[in-house]
C-alpha cells in the first residue's frame, strides 16, 4: 500500500471513529451540551467523562509521538508552532465558547449531525463557515495593510 493511500485511509477511519464517538457520547445533542454548561441549573456531568477520555488518549498519543522522528504515514509531524497567548487567541476562544454555549454545538458535532437535516443546524454550520471565511479575508486584508504601512515612507504633513 502506498503512503498516500495509507494517509487517506487512516484519515477516513479516524474521522469515522471520531464521528461515532461524538454520536455515542451525546455530543451531537445540543441540549446535553447546554445542560453540561449549565452548572447552576440542569447540570449534566456526563460529558466530563467524554472530555476525560479524550484527554487521556491525547496524553498517551503525545508521549508516543515525542519518541518518534516521524509519523507512520508522513514525513513530519504537523504540530502547532505558536505558544503565545495573544488577543487573537483569547477572542477566538471566547467566540468559540459563546457559540458552543448558545448553539449547543461545536464544529465537529455540528458537521456529524448535518445528515439529520435540522434547519437550525444548517444555519449554525453556515454561520460558522461564513465566520471562518470572513476571518480569513480580514486577516489577509489586515496583513496587507500592515505591510503597506511598514513599507510606505512617511511624508510630512502640510500645515
Amino acid at each position: 500500500m502506498n503512503s498516500r493511500l495509507a494517509q487517506r485511509l487512516t484519515a477516513l477511519l479516524s474521522g469515522g471513529l471520531f464521528g461515532v464517538g461524538l454520536l455515542v457520547s451525546g455530543m451531537t445533542q445540543p441540549q446535553k451540551v447546554i445542560d453540561f454548561l449549565d452548572v447552576f441549573g440542569q447540570f449534566d456531568a456526563s460529558l466530563m467523562f467524554v472530555m476525560g477520555g479524550a484527554i487521556g488518549v491525547h496524553v498517551f498519543a503525545y508521549r508516543w509521538q515525542k519518541h518518534r522522528t516521524q509519523p507512520l504515514f508522513d514525513r513530519q509531524f504537523y504540530l502547532p508552532a505558536r505558544t503565545v497567548i495573544d488577543s487573537k487567541l483569547v477572542l477566538g476562544a471566547s467566540l468559540f465558547g459563546v457559540g458552543w454555549g448558545l448553539g449547543g454545538y461545536c464544529p465537529g458535532p455540528a458537521v456529524v449531525s448535518l445528515p439529520a437535516g435540522n434547519v437550525t443546524l444548517f444555519a449554525f454550520v453556515f454561520a460558522m463557515l461564513a465566520g471562518m471565511f470572513i476571518t480569513a479575508k480580514l486577516e489577509t486584508l489586515l496583513s496587507q495593510r500592515k505591510q503597506q504601512l511598514l513599507v510606505a515612507p512617511h511624508e510630512p504633513s502640510e500645515s
